[in-house]
């Protein structure tokens, strides 16, 4: 009996480490970026990293190169089920600059919008990596970020990202042995929308259930999602930005359940353990309309850095998140974040005090508070965090709560509703991957260190 329980344990075993397997017919070439850890002095030395992209973008297919996952639906065959479709198919290495448009250059990385290869390309979402199998984790209480950016090429409906995620440093293989792809192929994603549309999750498929997108050819939605910590460092295309943190109940990666996944996918959007709308700072939206856009205080016709500032209230590294500042630096001058207008809402800053105000005055549920507020984001900022960079257009709702008015259906007088000055019918997904084919997105400069070490404070405006 203990001879028939072993082997069965050992074949078990076997199953977990060829499930989520790496592909074997092109090589993954992870390109190379640097960027710079900073000292108290403002001496930044330069760091060699690496960039993946995320799994989801990559061809999925079984030994025999079927494709395990074609347009928005899974092969039933190879794919009857979560466990056996992770145990069948492989995640290919990726072509970046042929299939998917991103090209680094030392410092820096672009990520074209639409690239035409075998098919046709939208988008990516990129991780920054440590080395070969590791992503680089990002410990910013007391610290700040900055970065350059261009994003002169993104119009209304398209949104360049850069964030941080509480993803498993090794894309999760070492608590989901059923992973043996890992970092090295962009394994692992997670936000606080708890996002369904991920073809696997947690070590297995997400094929059960999966409900292909009725307007998106690409996507869909499984029964399962990926929840974790949000810091949102720079939604932005060139006429309107946010700077968002987006806490959970658990930082770090949990697979959800069908509608207690919340988001866009479930019946509740605030049925998960995260805050998916999180505490935003934008500009235009706190009442200030000419400050961001093309020719003005911060102007998106040129390159510019964003610093972003995570105080704590002791001013260690062991204190409690207690605000998130911004900064912008532009032409040699130092910008700061413009101050609400919008009455009953004071300050510049995202503080405890500002967000609860916010809420109530733009009458938005505060699932910000309810999951931990900002400390909440402190406690995953201090964990660690893995750096994101993304281009993306919206089926859900155009990107509209990004740069236009959101809901469509409210007043554009209600506080809180407009958020940015592009028209309400902008921003559709098929007009903007036709119109907007070679637009694209430059980060670059990436800094890190201690507060106001990371940028040359040449004069303030």
């Amino acid at each position: 009996m203990k001879i028939i329980i072993l082997i069965t344990f050992l074949l078990y075993l076997t199953n977990l480490t060829i499930s989520q397997k790496a592909g074997k017919l092109s090589p993954e070439v992870h390109p190379p970026i640097t960027w710079q850890q900073c000292d108290a002095n403002g001496q930044c030395n330069t760091v060699q990293g690496e960039i993946v992209i995320d799994a989801n973008w990559r061809w999925v297919h079984s030994d025999q190169g079927t494709n395990c996952y074609t347009g928005n639906t899974w092969n039933p065959t190879i794919c009857p089920d979560d466990i056996s479709c992770a145990q069948n198919c492989s995640l290919e290495g990726a072509n970046y600059e042929s299939v998917y448009g991103v090209t680094t250059n030392q410092d820096s990385v672009r990520l074209d919008f639409i690239t035409q290869s075998q098919g046709k390309n939208i988008g990516s979402r990129l991780f920054l990596m440590a080395n070969e199998t590791n992503y680089q984790l990002f410990q910013l209480l007391n610290q700040e970020f900055s970065f350059d950016v261009d994003v002169s090429k993104l119009d209304c409906g398209l949104n360049g990202a850069l964030y941080l995620v509480s993803m498993d440093q090794d894309g999760g293989m070492t608590r989901f042995p059923s992973n043996s792809a890992g970092a090295k192929y962009g394994t692992g994603y997670c936000d606080a929308q708890c996002p369904r549309d991920l073809k696997f999750i947690s070590g297995q498929a997400n094929s059960e259930g999966w409900v292909p997108s009725p307007n998106n050819p690409n996507t869909g939605a499984g029964k399962h999602g990926s929840c974790c910590a949000e810091m949102d460092l720079w939604e932005a295309n060139n006429m309107a930005n946010a700077l968002t943190p987006h806490p959970c109940d658990t930082s770090s990666q949990s697979m959800c359940e069908e509608d207690d996944c919340g988001g866009s996918a479930s019946s509740n959007r605030y049925a998960s353990i995260c805050d998916p709308d999180g505490c935003d700072f934008n500009p235009y939206r706190m009442g200030n309309k000419t400050f961001f856009g093309p020719g003005l205080d911060v102007d998106t016709k040129s390159v510019f850095t964003v610093v972003t500032q995570f105080v704590t209230d002791d001013g260690t590294e062991t204190g409690t998140l207690s605000a998130i500042k911004r900064l912008y630096v532009q032409n040699g001058q130092v910008i700061s974040q413009s101050v609400s207008t919008i009455p009953g809402v004071t300050g510049n800053e995202i503080t405890t005090d500002f967000c609860t105000t916010q809420k109530d005055v733009f009458g938005d549920p505060d699932s910000f508070s309810k999951h931990g507020g900002l400390a909440g984001m402190g406690k995953a900022l201090k964990q660690g965090m893995v750096l994101v960079l993304s281009l993306w257009d919206d089926y859900f709702s155009d990107m509209l709560w990004l740069d236009s008015s959101f809901p469509v259906t409210a007043s554009i007088d209600k506080p809180g509703v407009s958020r940015g000055p592009c028209s309400t019918t902008s921003g559709v997904p098929t007009t903007v991957e036709s119109t907007d084919a070679d637009a694209y997105v430059i980060y670059s400069n990436i800094k890190v260190g201690p507060i106001n070490s990371t940028f040359k404070n040449k004069s303030t405006k």
